[in-house]
């Protein structure tokens, strides 16, 4: 007999939805529909309860139960407060509201989020006398408002903090990446987990972090707790099992991840980081200067998220068009055979890297538009061959 499914919206950074949706598909969802910074989905709550500890490139996953158009806050309230909130949570329970609005009339998620805590206290206040209180760090129930023109949708957020939270990343450099981010580049680079991957810029060692526990296939949400935990339907059995079945298909690999960084504290982080990981073993860790390295093997995959002139720069701003002149130098004198991709914000100091993209993807790092660039190095001009003796 097959268990009853229902609607899943798994949320993402904008640029890797088609990641996002690869991976549901993977998991088994069915239905899978591709949104702006969301994929919906149908699942059980045994996908559900998967999404949450497997899904890489994903932010939350929420399931909505409530839709419906408000013209005003006055109906807004009204509506919210009609629903019959004893089925989320009781008085005893505490509860946090986050909201997104894409609209004229509301125009401030923070009042949206007032108002609709408003709604809910209310009620249990004059069916109960008592009323459930909020806690916005570490709530029993998160519930998500999202509101586009005059259509408001209620969900359960079932994933609590936000995914890329992935608790291995204590110690942090300046300006790090997410690790969402990072999972969505590793993935979005095609590295097959067999060759070298190399991250000779590595900050706090996220993306080589994320590339081991990928090739592992390590859960990255197997160190952390989730809303979903403290839901009333809460199947601990079940969720007990999803969680063995994900530590049963962890992998060895046979590639090699190498993290190299300038500053030695930098890779001192790293190496702490991926030790709570639990991915040390798999990785290599080097301080280093990247313009003075050159390749170990013959093919392999570098990332680099260089300096964009803006929170993290060279000495002064005038250094950054020589700077990324010199990346595209050295990838060409020392890294031939290889692929390189490049994320930055500084999209003036990308076109000086001196080499032609072969893909070109729109993210964002935070608020920062950002493009993830490939260069594939060739030995000597692309397409030439060398004579036959």
């Amino acid at each position: 007999m097959n268990k009853p499914t229902f609607e899943i919206v798994a949320k993402t950074q904008f640029g890797l939805e088609e990641v996002l949706a690869a991976e549901l598909k993977a998991l088994g969802a069915t239905d899978v529909e591709l949104l702006t910074r969301a994929v919906r989905y149908r699942g059980d709550h045994a996908l559900l309860y998967r999404s949450n500890l497997c899904l890489r490139s994903a932010l939350k996953v929420l399931v909505p139960f409530e839709s419906f158009y408000a013209h005003h806050e006055v109906q807004l309230y009204k509506r919210v407060r009609d629903i019959d909130w004893s089925r989320f949570l009781t008085p005893r329970h505490t509860l946090a509201i986050d909201a997104t609005t894409h609209s004229e009339i509301f125009t401030h998620s923070h009042y949206v989020a007032l108002k609709t805590k408003d709604a809910i206290v209310d009620q249990f206040r004059d069916r109960f006398g008592v009323r459930p209180s909020v806690d916005v760090e570490t709530p029993d129930v998160r519930l998500n408002v999202h509101i586009h023109d005059k259509t408001v949708t209620l969900s359960l957020d079932s994933s609590g903090n936000t995914l890329d939270r992935r608790s291995y990343r204590l110690a942090r450099t300046e300006a790090p990446m997410n690790e969402v981010l990072a999972a969505g580049i590793v993935m979005l680079s095609g590295w097959n987990g067999e060759d070298t991957l190399i991250d000779p810029m590595c900050g706090s060692g996220t993306i080589g972090i994320e590339a081991a526990m990928l090739a592992a296939n390590i859960a990255p949400g197997k160190r952390r707790e989730f809303g979903f935990e403290k839901w009333p339907d809460f199947d601990s059995e079940l969720w007990q099992k999803t969680k063995d079945e994900a530590q049963q298909a962890e992998r060895r690999f046979s590639g090699k991840i190498i993290c190299s960084d300038l500053d030695p504290k930098a890779v001192e982080i790293s190496e702490q980081n991926a030790k709570r990981a639990g991915v040390s073993r798999f990785m290599n860790f080097r301080q280093g200067d990247f313009f003075e390295s050159e390749a170990t093997t013959e093919t392999g995959t570098l990332i680099l998220n260089p300096p964009y002139g803006e929170r993290l720069q060279p000495e002064n701003d005038d250094d950054i068009v020589p700077y990324y002149k010199e990346i595209g130098n050295q990838l060409k004198r020392h890294y031939a055979g290889h692929k390189a991709w490049i994320i930055s914000a500084n999209m003036e100091a990308l076109k000086h890297v001196g080499l032609r993209p072969t893909k070109k993807v729109k993210l964002y790092n935070g608020s920062l538009e950002c493009r993830l660039q490939q260069y594939e190095l060739f030995e000597g001009k692309k397409g030439e061959k060398k004579e036959e003796i």
